[in-house]
């Protein structure tokens, strides 16, 4: 029985990865790379018995995405983002920054990109109306609905939910599907030859900005739902190696997650199973092929669920409720700069704030 309930919890991330990853196709990451991404994770959680799995992560792939000006880009973002959480998570420099940081920049950083989840959606509204509409009107009632209902598996029912309801009206209005969906060869890899321009270095450090807080968050919060112990050292070296090894081959990022799997009776190997999974439908070019049914923009509900109702609140709430010497400013700065312009920016212009604050001795 425990054994099914581990494939069970396996299962329902799987369904929540996939609409992600279809997200990721739509920026032009390769889906039968990311599968090596995958591997890593898996080889890694079971060696280390670490209770935190990686997958698709919306706020990563929309940053990315949306950073990057063509694909070579995106991908060099994401191999040098994943190298520097690498030698964060080696030399255990992560807790030093964070500290550094402090709680309000940190949250007040992942809130921005809240914003930026809810931007995008609405470009995608505005790209195909009756789709994005659709997705965004269902995804608000089943989230409202199975918060309280079974909170846990809220954003799960909500984003399958939404987006089979969208397609469902896409089909109806005869609209072409997958318009955006591009056929692998299965177990194909190709190498991609990364690049260095200044875009590729802002958007790297901004991805390893926005990995540093999602690496706590999300991998605290999976550690707390299975009652244990997490090394996000070695959270953040395997997510980052598993993005420098995707990417290499054209494949997308793949970072941690708030994953079910977390309360599972066996939750490392319910993870093992479930990055398992992920990467026998990406290896086998199967992704793209269920893309064909799926209009690019029935994701949009995710996206502004998570944005409006989980991350900008949560993190929003945390970010200002810090104590220190012009906290909440500090938390509004970090917030907006990020919203603006990158997690980097952001973080840079909440620490400069900060350091201002303390040298000046002006609490604001």
């Amino acid at each position: 029985m425990e054994i099914f309930q581990d494939i069970l919890a396996a299962i329902g991330v799987v369904l929540n990865g996939i609409p992600q990853g279809l997200l990721a196709l739509t920026y032009g990451f390769a889906s039968v790379p990311t599968a090596l991404g995958f591997a890593v994770g898996a080889v890694a959680c079971g060696a280390l018995g670490s209770v935190a799995p990686i997958s698709f992560q919306a706020e990563t792939i929309v940053l990315a995405g949306n950073m990057g000006k063509n694909r070579r880009d995106r991908l060099s973002m994401v191999m040098f983002g994943g190298l520097i959480m690498v030698v964060l998570g080696l030399t255990g420099a992560l807790s030093a920054i964070t500290a550094f940081a402090g709680d309000a920049i940190v949250h007040a950083m992942m809130a921005g990109v809240g914003f930026m989840l809810v931007k995008v959606a609405f470009g995608m509204v505005k790209e195909n109306s009756l789709v994005g509409w659709v997705s965004v009107a269902s995804a608000v009632i089943i989230y409202l609905v199975t918060k309280a209902l079974d909170p846990s598996n809220a954003l799960v029912y909500t984003i399958v939910g939404s987006l089979i309801i969208s397609s469902i009206a896409a089909k109806i209005a005869k609209q072409e599907l997958g318009e955006n969906a591009i056929s692998e060869k299965m177990c194909r890899l190709k190498l991609e030859k990364p690049t260095v321009n200044p875009s590729v270095i802002r958007g790297a450090l901004s991805l390893a900005c926005l990995t540093i807080g999602a690496n706590i968050a999300f991998g605290n919060i999976t550690g707390g739902m299975a009652g244990a112990n997490m090394n996000v050292d070695h959270l953040t070296v395997y997510s980052g190696l598993a993005d420098a090894v995707s990417s290499l081959f054209g494949g997308g990022p793949v970072e941690a997650i708030i994953s079910a799997t977390g309360a599972a009776p066996h939750a490392v190997w319910a993870g093992v199973i479930m990055m398992a999974i992920m990467a026998l439908i990406l290896f086998f070019g199967l992704l793209p092929k269920i893309g064909k049914f799926v209009p690019s923009q029935s994701i949009a509900g995710f996206l502004f669920i998570l944005g409006a109702f989980v991350t900008i609140p949560g993190d929003g709430a945390a970010a200002f409720a810090t104590a220190e010497a012009g906290g909440s400013v500090i938390a509004a700065v970090t917030m907006s700069v990020t919203a603006v312009f990158d997690p980097f920016f952001g973080m840079l212009a909440g620490i400069a704030l900060k350091l201002l604050i303390g040298w000046t001795g002006l609490a604001l």
